[in-house]
């Protein structure tokens, strides 16, 4: 398999090897390094590069020259001072602290002994402590590199004495650059879809890409072909793809049947087949919200292709699908028969939705209904008028009277609505207690949880944040609606996020999402149905806007205004800034008079 030999020969870590290319040239070099990161993004070889450049005598920009004898041996694993120990075979005491008791001779032919230590995550206490004493007390030219794949299981005592540096997933497209240039230096024939078919494949791996590449070129006499790439991946191929949305979203179920008969005829895994699908309806969704969300060339189809997809259905089914696949794929694990599951899936899919029809088609029924909803509407409309022209305003328990435009927008049937449903009653709790410390802590604790997580269900997290903590609790907002409905019903996600919290925090907390666009409304509504009234408007506008937090940071007279607000609402726990203050911090809210 293909190596790099130099930092320049890295995908996707540019400012990783940037900083250790610097450190080499400035001889600014620390004792131990952790290079954290997924599989097959480069961490071992990273590690072994800079092995090379430090004990070369004739590198240049930071970079190992590759053809002194020095290199040559590190490159063979030949060289007694650059030492490579699997953690995994050897995670005993004993083993350490051998380490240990050889780590004070000076090296024999190089510059510095280098310690590459691979999945450290798997030692034990004891071997850890050992490790610690040699990283508390590091003798001199001596480099300890540890390689993990699960940071969050090395403890914290480990990690505060070495300098941490977190390999991210090598994306579709810098693998697909990596995989052409290696096949153009060995100058092999390949179509570009079969490379875009692998990069996909290897799910953000290089060495998996790399791996799948060796396998299709075995397989095809040394040519990358298409058909190939998906025989061997297992993948279905976009076109009948294609053909089975458009045959399921126009109702069609018996020519759907067939085409998933021949997707399964060709030998395609159904797991696989569902798994592609539902990447497929994703592509979808997100050429639907904006075209720019996706790299149309790495899904194998054409503009024009999306834009047929995108009119075939509304986002309301799409989400439905989407369900229903993850629903089956759940199922499918047990059976020995998941054709069975495919082939009653197909026809659930095809059946028409008529619950969009008839929101988008009103019947006379409705139409009736709706005018007597609008006319409510417009009497509590002139209601709301005449008491707010009265001195006192008198308290109303209707969010019709508090929201009257909203009430009104309510009223209006609109389909891409219907499944964003904000469960309120466990986002309220979170609020009442909620600290701006406790949201500083969960960030702080946010990317060691997504490492726990599986492939899956951190890219789903990849468009979300934590907004809003209290001790119990912690609210996560999405950037698109269609993601927060598919994490909102996934209870595995759920459960894995909370036990992950769980392990770094060590306390429970139960996870609720939210939509970020409608993050903001929620706040202002929690603070006003929560019997703050009018007395805070300002406090409450500051806190559904950053814009206006960012002004409040920049300005100082704002500051010091909001530290005066701050200091008198001490004074009264029940102040309605004091608890705008509590649930958001001080350097949020911006406190003004009218």
């Amino acid at each position: 398999m293909w190596r790099p030999q130099r930092f320049d020969d890295m995908v996707g870590q540019q400012v990783i090897t940037r900083t250790l290319k610097n450190a080499i040239i400035t001889h600014q070099i620390s004792h131990a390094y952790l290079f954290a990161g997924p599989r097959g993004t480069g961490k071992t070889s990273a590690a072994k590069i800079f092995a090379k450049a430090v004990n070369c005598h004739h590198s240049k920009d930071g970079e190992p020259c590759n053809e002194c004898e020095t290199c040559k041996a590190i490159t063979n694993g030949q060289l007694n001072d650059v030492i490579e120990i699997d953690a995994a075979s050897n995670n005993g005491v004993e083993e350490i602290r051998d380490i240990r008791d050889k780590v004070k001779y000076a090296p024999t032919q190089a510059d510095y002994k280098v310690y590459i230590i691979d999945e450290v995550h798997m030692l034990s206490t004891g071997a850890f402590n050992a490790l610690l004493k040699t990283l508390e007390e590091p003798p001199a030219n001596v480099i300890f590199i540890l390689a993990t794949t699960e940071p969050h299981k090395i403890p914290l005592t480990i990690i505060s004495r070495v300098q941490r540096f977190d390999f991210r997933r090598i994306s579709a497209k810098d693998s697909f650059e990596r995989m052409k240039y290696i096949l153009d230096q060995k100058k092999v024939q390949y179509d570009e879809k079969a490379l875009w078919v692998i990069a996909n494949a290897a799910e953000g791996g290089m060495r998996d890409a790399l791996s799948i590449l060796d396998q299709v070129l075995s397989f095809s006499d040394n040519q990358v072909k298409l058909d190939d790439a998906l025989l061997v991946t297992g993948s279905v191929t976009k076109q009948l793809l294609k053909k089975y949305f458009l045959q399921v979203t126009s109702n069609q179920a018996a020519p759907a049947l067939d085409t998933m008969k021949q997707i399964l005829g060709e030998g395609k895994d159904g797991q696989r087949f569902i798994e592609d699908l539902i990447s497929f309806i994703r592509d979808v969704l997100l050429y639907q919200e904006s075209p720019d969300l996706i790299q149309i060339a790495s899904t194998g189809l054409k503009e024009s292709e999306f834009t047929e997809l995108a009119q075939a259905a509304d986002s309301s089914v799409l989400y439905d699908m989407i369900d229903e696949l993850n629903a089956v794929q759940e199922e499918m694990r047990f059976t020995t028969h998941p054709d069975v599951y495919l082939e009653v899936l197909t026809v659930k899919l095809a059946q028409p939705h008529q619950h969009i029809n008839e929101q988008t088609s009103p019947t006379s029924t409705d139409s009736h209904a709706i005018k007597e909803l609008e006319k409510q509407v417009r009497e509590l409309q002139q209601q709301v008028k005449k008491l707010s022209q009265r001195p006192v305003v008198a308290p109303t328990n209707t969010s019709q009277a508090k929201h009257p435009a909203n009430a009104e927008q309510a009223n209006t049937p609109r389909v891409h609505q219907r499944n964003v449903r904000v469960n309120l009653n466990r986002v309220y709790p979170v609020l009442e207690t909620a600290t701006k410390k406790d949201l500083v802590n969960i960030r702080d604790l946010w990317g060691d949880m997504l490492n726990m997580l599986s492939v899956p269900q951190r890219s789903l997290l990849h468009v979300s944040q934590p907004v809003a903590a209290s001790p119990d609790g912690v609210i996560v907002a999405f950037d698109y609606a269609f993601l927060f409905q598919q994490a909102t019903d996934d209870s595995t996600l759920i459960k894995a996020m909370e036990d992950g919290l769980q392990k770094l925090s060590g306390d429970e907390r139960r996870v609720v999402f939210v939509p970020k666009d409608r993050w903001p409304q929620i706040r202002h509504d929690f603070i006003q149905d929560h019997g703050f009234g009018n007395s805070a408007p300002a406090a409450a506008h500051s806190a559904a806007s950053p814009d206006a937090s960012q002004a409040a940071e920049d300005s100082s007279a704002d500051a010091e205004q909001s530290a005066a607000s701050a200091e008198e609402a001490t004074k009264d726990p029940n102040d309605p800034v004091a608890k705008a203050h509590q649930l958001f911090g001080e350097d949020i809210v911006k406190v003004e008079d009218n």
